[in-house]
């Protein structure tokens, strides 16, 4: 029979100390800026706890592979799927289609343990945000369940070899594994950050403290000692947590300072020491028993709470949201964790068979959600109108629909348009009317080429400010000047987004102004489109309150007043026009991202087709031509 591992209360509390952090971090509280490095905590406490346990029933020739798992079984499924179930049932009613099959593909990759493979990929531009994905940090349990796949083989393998080759064997795989996380931090840090290999060495520093544990346990340590070591571990935990931050190099050599103190604080605490006894406190050890559960709910009660709301959600919900975890993290504690570990109420093959339908079930489930392009039809298939696109299709309906931008000025072909972002016409040979900027000319050019098909409409574009002293845009100017052919130039840009200076603004585009007319060009100086705090896909399906995709006419031309004045100014002192584009996307005493039931913009400052189409037309009748 099994010897039963003796309760240690304070790593209960080490527990709370772990988790404490990391939900106060995701939550936005500033202090905790290092929380993150809860997590390395928690890997060291489940190395330890996992290698105690399988060498108290190596050592008794009791161990079982079956038994293992079955224990893992008991203490990580019921609650995981007790929580994706809540997922699923509000983004299923939330989620709009991309964000639902994003979300399908995490639920099908924890199915089979590889949520942090992932979660590494998608890290694309217009992937959704990482504080929007409710599963993101299953990215952990996902480590440690690839640990708890190869670690139990391993240790059988060495066992007839002496302890001495296992903490030698494992040792040398802790070197490996620090090693290529910090080798590899600059050049890759995100798979560093998720992927196990480089997170095998915390797991494996708790499997050697609990190998020291199991040898010296029983080794007098001083007063003195004990409570020198337990401090110093403290420490080594308290300041990455107030200290470390977002840009902290991570995990790599800045992991050793809490995975060591995890380490520390295991080695020395007990009921003596006075870090032990505020570690075994009533309420550190109450957190601790549902620090699990209280991991697993966090996120998505933030990440819900997030994709909800316009702009930040304040202190006050987060600090709302973290009760509320620590309710439900009892809830799902008392009434889900304790009765699936009793034998008595679920045998081995009972737990087997719950965890394979589970786990089949949410593979399923994440598959069907990924094939059906994230259950768009949950919406109407009325939800979407021709036009209405985002990103990715409205450069593809550029780059199918017209043609490459040709230099007139510049006749050698190795020079065709060399360093451009993107440069496309609306038809073939010279450009009559060029859209010059960023992104904010560009998104106007459909709606203007197709407002006037008899000209030939061009967009040069370059990140950053379309200004002379922008490097970027030296071609372009090149181009401009040198080129002999009847040109209106408009020149337009996100000037609020951008957060411009007035007096920079002003400077810059007048010399812009006077290199144009020098060569014969006629200017016009374009305004901007309203900003709006929420995705307009939200306003498409309807998943958030409407009046949310409004702007009052105070808090539209409050962003308009960043520039107006200037432009106005500029456009008196050297004679060129200036056209305001908000009375296109003005109506009913507001300003709408939705105009007569269909959504104008792709994201909160960029137009679609259909924006562009909108607001091409106005600028279209207004040009002095």
């Amino acid at each position: 029979m099994t010897k039963k591992i003796e309760y240690r209360p304070e790593v209960d509390g080490l527990r709370a100390l772990a988790v404490i952090p990391v939900i106060l971090y995701h939550a936005g509280i500033k202090a905790f800026s290092g929380g993150f490095v809860g997590v390395d905590v928690f890997f060291v406490i489940s190395g330890y706890l996992i290698t105690t346990i399988i060498l108290s029933e190596l050592e008794q020739r009791d161990f079982s592979v079956f038994g293992f798992y079955e224990r893992r079984a008991r203490r990580i499924l019921p609650a995981l799927f007790f929580v994706i179930l809540f997922c699923i049932f509000f983004s299923w009613l939330w989620l709009l289609p991309a964000d639902m099959k994003e979300f399908s593909d995490s639920v099908a990759a924890i199915s089979v343990f590889g949520s942090n493979i992932l979660f590494l990929h998608e890290s694309g531009y217009f992937d959704t945000i990482a504080e929007y994905k409710p599963l993101l940090h299953t990215w952990s349990l996902a480590v440690e369940e690839q640990f708890y796949v190869f670690y139990p083989l391993l240790l059988i393998a060495l066992w007839r070899f002496g302890k001495k080759v296992i903490v030698l064997s494992i040792v040398a795989l802790v070197v490996l594994s620090i090693g290529a996380s910090q080798y590899f931090i600059e050049s890759d840090p995100a798979a560093i950050f998720y992927l196990f290999p480089a997170r095998a060495w915390e797991l494996l520093i708790g499997s050697l403290t609990a190998m020291y544990l199991s040898s010296y346990n029983n080794i007098q340590k001083g007063r003195m000692t004990g409570e020198a070591g337990s401090f110093a571990g403290l420490l080594l935990i308290l300041f990455p947590v107030f200290l470390y931050d977002k840009n902290t190099p991570f995990p790599g050599f800045f992991a050793l300072a809490p995975v060591l103190g995890a380490s520390m604080l295991t080695v020395f605490c007990n009921k003596k020491t006075i870090v032990g006894k505020i570690l075994s406190g009533r309420l550190l050890t109450a957190i601790g028993l549902v620090s699990y559960s209280a991991y697993l709910w966090h996120w998505p009660l933030f990440a819900f709470a997030r994709y909800r709301s316009v702009g930040e959600p304040s202190v006050m919900v987060f600090l709302s949201l973290v009760a509320t975890t620590f309710i439900m993290a009892y809830i799902s504690w008392r009434f889900v964790e304790l009765p699936f570990r009793n034998k008595t109420l679920f045998s081995r093959k009972q737990i087997f068979t719950f965890a394979s339908v589970g786990l089949s079930v949410m593979l399923t489930f994440g598959l069907s959600g990924n094939f059906a392009d994230g259950f768009e039809d949950r919406f109407g298939k009325s939800a979407v109108l021709p036009g209405d696109v985002g990103h990715l299709e409205f450069h593809k309906y550029i780059d199918q629909k017209y043609y490459d931008g040709e230099p007139v000025g510049i006749a050698e072909s190795s020079l065709r348009w060399e360093g451009f972002l993107r440069c496309k016409q609306s038809k073939k040979g010279a450009a009559q009317v060029v859209l010059l900027g960023d992104s904010h000319a560009e998104h106007l050019f459909i709606g203007l080429a197709e407002a006037m098909p008899d000209l030939n409409t061009v967009f040069y574009i370059r990140g950053g400010n379309p200004y002379l002293s922008n490097p970027a845009f030296h071609d372009i100017y090149k181009e401009l000047s040198e080129n002999k052919a009847d040109q209106l130039v408009l020149l337009a840009m996100h000037y609020y987004g951008a957060h411009v200076r007035r007096d920079e603004l002003y400077h810059e585009f007048g010399r812009i102004i006077d290199k144009l007319k020098a060569a014969n060009k006629r200017v016009v100086l374009v305004g901007d489109v309203p900003c709006y705090l929420v995705d307009p896909s939200k306003c498409k399906y309807g998943t958030v309150n409407q009046k949310s995709c409004d702007l009052s006419v105070a808090e539209a031309e409050s962003q308009r007043d960043v520039y107006l004045s200037t432009l106005v100014r500029l456009s008196k002192e050297k004679s060129v026009a200036y056209i305001d584009l908000y009375p296109a996307i003005y109506g009913q005493n507001k300003y709408s991202m939705v105009k007569d039931g269909a959504v104008l913009y792709r994201d909160c400052n960029h137009l679609n087709i259909l924006g562009s189409r909108l607001v091409g037309r106005y600028l279209a009748r207004h040009l002095p031509m």
